[in-house]
């Protein structure tokens, strides 16, 4: 049995430096062998959030974990005198190392120990099922109306009509609206940004 193995750690960042501490901890491994043997990847989790703005889409990168920096490495298991995993000891010269790094302010555990996640925690974070582990990418979109909300239609062969959303189907992409036609309340679907609050 192995006495190593690989676990994600969180690393406390100054706000505003994920993205530096990722890039100069790259670097460093990039450049050192023993920092390539022991660690793995680095990661700063974003998401990719689509707004729907006077009908236009634009997407932006928002971090899930401001001030925070993830980093797996190969640590060295703790076991007990009955064969039992009871926690993980970071190398010394790679805590020295990350702890070291410019914009890092420490990890995140006990006093000096840092705590591993769990492998629950690493799968709601997304790092175990990303080949990459550059980031965790959801898209969501960030709408200005809601069910209920009196929009315009701004583009398509209802512009400029007024009407009221009934539903909106978020992965699909679609709102379903209620118009005036003919003196006849009528439901169309249209696409998300078709539509803007008045």
């Amino acid at each position: 049995m192995t006495n190593t193995e690989n676990k994600w750690y969180v690393i406390h960042t100054y706000s505003g430096y994920e993205k530096k501490v990722k890039a100069d901890l790259e670097k460093k491994i990039e450049n050192d062998d023993f920092l390539k043997s022991k660690v793995f990847n680095v990661s700063v989790p974003e998401e990719d959030i689509v707004e729907v703005k006077k009908g236009k889409q634009k997407t932006i990168q928002k971090k899930l974990y401001t001030s925070y920096v993830m980093i797996e490495m190969e640590v060295e298991k703790i076991i007990d005198l009955d064969g039992y995993v009871v926690g993980h000891r970071v190398d010394s010269d790679v805590w020295y190392i990350v702890r070291n790094t410019i914009g890092v302010t420490g990890f995140v555990g006990i006093g000096t120990d840092p705590i591993p996640l769990d492998d629950d925690e690493v799968e709601k974070m997304g790092l175990s099922d990303n080949e990459n582990k550059e980031s965790v990418v959801h898209h969501l979109i960030n709408l200005t109306y809601s069910k209920g909300s009196m929009v315009t239609i701004v583009s398509g062969a209802f512009a400029g009509n007024s009407a009221e959303v009934l539903d909106i189907d978020l992965k699909n992409q679609k709102v379903k609206v209620e118009i005036t036609l003919f003196g006849r309340k009528t439901p169309v679907e249209l696409n998300l940004d078709e539509v803007e609050i008045y």
